[in-house]
């Protein structure tokens, strides 16, 4: 099972304080990263504040654009690869330039770039940046994986949706990789079609083991029927992580973060459905021990790839400690 580290590039005033991804901040957590031995560092992607960061904070959070800032992260970094946790296609108009900007950091990078979309966790966003949209940000990705694995495979491309639409556009050249793995992010069952019908593995967000072996059921199923061998398809949760000497010690700790903030805010949106389960359940929150338990039954519940590892912290250097204290005594016991 591979182990990937969250990077916070757009998760001031969301996660963490403000002030926190100073950009210097950002590049050492990639550096630790590799230091500490992850597969790689999964950012995320905001354009706007949502409204109750504005009520809570004085001044904005940075939310720094993820595909410009792995530029930075691959030429500082020699062997971690980057991933996108996701990039939200309804927030991105112009799917020829996204395509772009992704071969052109897969071969700037030497292929170590992976790519995660989605609808993103905030439907006001997509509303700020698209007022008069009528359509479903769920049909926007659904143009936007087809649009892409188009544009990376054929020589003229030419596309007419609803929202996405070019024309004999020869987008060359082509991803460095044979094969660039895309991912599709998202909790809702929507998700797990989209995955087998265009991707490469299934990205949903603090899911109970229960939720994600029912899942995983259900994306073998499709699979087969659609004539994919389901061993194919990456299985890739992410979680939030917060290791105590104790299981009080890091419970306590842990609800004194801005991290906790956030999984309360997403209750009725990405999160929603989890029913009496609590953060502290479903999360990799406790020892070390206790958080290996958990690790190795999300592996036999299905899960190939603990994708974007978010450590609760409010200081880079307790993130950065935590970061360490995982690396060096859980991720051996689990990979």
């Amino acid at each position: 099972m591979r182990v990937s580290a969250g990077l916070p590039t757009g998760m001031e005033g969301l996660t963490y304080p403000i002030p926190f991804s100073d950009p210097e901040n950002v590049i050492k957590i990639a550096q630790a990263a590799e230091r500490f031995g992850y597969d790689s560092v999964w950012g995320n992607d905001h354009m706007t504040t949502q409204n109750y960061v504005r009520a809570e904070f004085p001044v904005p959070p940075r939310f720094w654009e993820p595909l410009v800032t792995y530029a930075f992260v691959l030429s500082e970094t020699k062997t971690i690869k980057v991933g996108t946790g996701v990039l939200v296609l309804p927030m991105r108009h112009d799917i020829v330039v996204t395509a772009k900007q992704i071969v052109t950091l897969d071969h700037f990078g030497k292929g170590r770039l992976e790519v995660g979309v989605g609808i993103g966790a905030y439907r006001e966003e997509f509303k700020a940046l698209q007022p008069d949209s009528k359509l479903q940000r769920g049909d926007i990705v659904d143009e936007g994986l087809q649009a892409l694995k188009l544009l990376f495979s054929e020589r003229v491309a030419s596309f007419d949706g609803r929202y996405y639409r070019f024309k004999d556009v020869e987008l060359y050249p082509k991803p460095l990789q044979k094969h660039l793995p895309i991912y599709v992010g998202g909790n809702n069952p929507n998700n797990i079609e989209r995955t087998v019908k265009w991707a490469d593995g299934w990205l949903p967000a603090g899911m109970h083991v229960d939720r994600v072996r029912a899942g995983v059921k259900r994306l073998h199923e499709l699979a087969e029927q659609a004539g994919r061998d389901p061993k194919t398809i990456e299985v890739c949760p992410q979680f939030v992580v917060h290791i105590g000497k104790t299981h009080q010690a890091a419970i306590e700790s842990f609800r004194k973060s801005q991290m906790n903030k956030h999984l309360v805010s997403l209750a009725k949106s990405t999160l929603k459905g989890q029913g009496t389960a609590t953060h502290e359940d479903i999360n990799l929150i406790g020892t070390p021990a206790e958080i290996i338990d958990k690790a190795n039954a999300f592996r036999e519940a299905g899960v190939t790839h603990l994708l974007g590892l978010y450590f609760a912290a409010n200081s880079v250097q307790e993130l950065l400690d935590q970061m360490q204290v995982f690396g060096e005594e859980v991720t051996p016991k689990v990979t």
